[in-house]
C-alpha cells in the first residue's frame, strides 16, 4: 500500500520557527516559556478535576485563595516554586518530581 505525501503541512516547530524564530532567539525563547507556564495552569486544573475539588476547597487545604488558583490555571499569574510545592504536596497530597532537559 502506498502512502500518499500530504502537502502544506508543517510540524508545530516549523510554525514556531516562521512565527517567533529559531529556539533562542528571544521571541521564541518568550513563547516557549509562556506555553510551560499555560501547561502548568493545566496540568493542575487536570489534577484538581481528577480528585473532584472545587478551586475553594483547594485553596483552603493549601492555604492561598481562590481566585490565586483561578489565575494559575488561567495563566494569568506566575507562581513560586513553594507555593506550587504546597498545592502539589499540602493540596493534592502529592510529589513534586522535576527534570532538566539541556
Amino acid at each position: 500500500m502506498k502512502t500518499k505525501k500530504i502537502k502544506n503541512i508543517s510540524t508545530l516547530n516549523e510554525l514556531l520557527d516562521t512565527k517567533y524564530g529559531k529556539k533562542g532567539k528571544p521571541a521564541r525563547d518568550s513563547w516557549e516559556q509562556e506555553f510551560e507556564t499555560f501547561r502548568l495552569g493545566v496540568l493542575l486544573e487536570e489534577a484538581r478535576l481528577k480528585l473532584g475539588m472545587t478551586q475553594q476547597e483547594l485553596a483552603d487545604k493549601c492555604g492561598t485563595n481562590k481566585a490565586y488558583i483561578s489565575r494559575i490555571e488561567n495563566n494569568a499569574s506566575d507562581i513560586r516554586l513553594s507555593t506550587l510545592m504546597r498545592i502539589i504536596q499540602k493540596g493534592f497530597g502529592g510529589q513534586l518530581k522535576l527534570s532538566l532537559h539541556l
